[in-house]
């Protein structure tokens, strides 16, 4: 490939990038019921060339027990409210927990990153489906709201948002 082919190249791809929309995505594919499951919400970039200042991750029905992974330069915040049923814990009846994290500080839009926290996935939620998590991304001039779930029977290929999701797993059985 000639030097000038590559250049031209590389400056498509670049121009393609910069033109994408952000993205939320999730690092993991799957995860399993009745066990603690690390997720890692990615970010590949801001809103339209502005910097991310905001990542908000509602938590699924179903997992419980999150805790957030706090981020060197990044404020944290976990919103608690009640669950819509009570779970057991490890012999505990919890009845409330994280519904959301809030990580606030600055991503350049030419950087990506990630936030990471970790669950318990229960028995409610259904096995051989995807769980979806809806990612807010407030930039500094847009919001990017990461939260269509595809409806039975569709695709999250055809929404414009979609919410990033993983699939549950049966629990092992003994």
């Amino acid at each position: 490939m000639s030097t000038r082919t590559f250049s031209l190249a590389a400056a498509l791809l670049v121009a393609a990038t910069q033109n994408a929309p952000a993205h939320a995505t999730l690092e993991q594919e799957s995860v399993t019921q009745n066990a603690t499951e690390k997720l890692t919400v990615r970010l590949g970039h801001g809103c339209d060339g502005t910097p991310t200042l905001r990542v908000r991750v509602r938590i699924p029905a179903g997992m419980i027990a999150v805790k957030p992974m706090p981020k060197a330069g990044w404020t944290l915040k976990s919103v608690v409210a009640p669950y819509a049923e009570p779970h057991d814990h490890h012999g505990i009846t919890v009845t409330e927990g994280v519904q959301e994290i809030v990580w606030s500080g600055e991503l350049d839009d030419a950087h990506y990153d990630e936030f990471v926290f970790r669950g318990r996935i229960t028995d409610t939620v259904e096995a051989e489906r995807m769980l979806y998590v809806p990612v807010v991304q407030e930039c500094a001039d847009a919001v990017e709201r990461w939260i269509e779930i595809p409806a039975e029977g569709q695709s999250s290929d055809g929404l414009e948002m979609p919410a990033p999701g993983v699939m549950v797993h049966p629990a092992a059985t003994d």
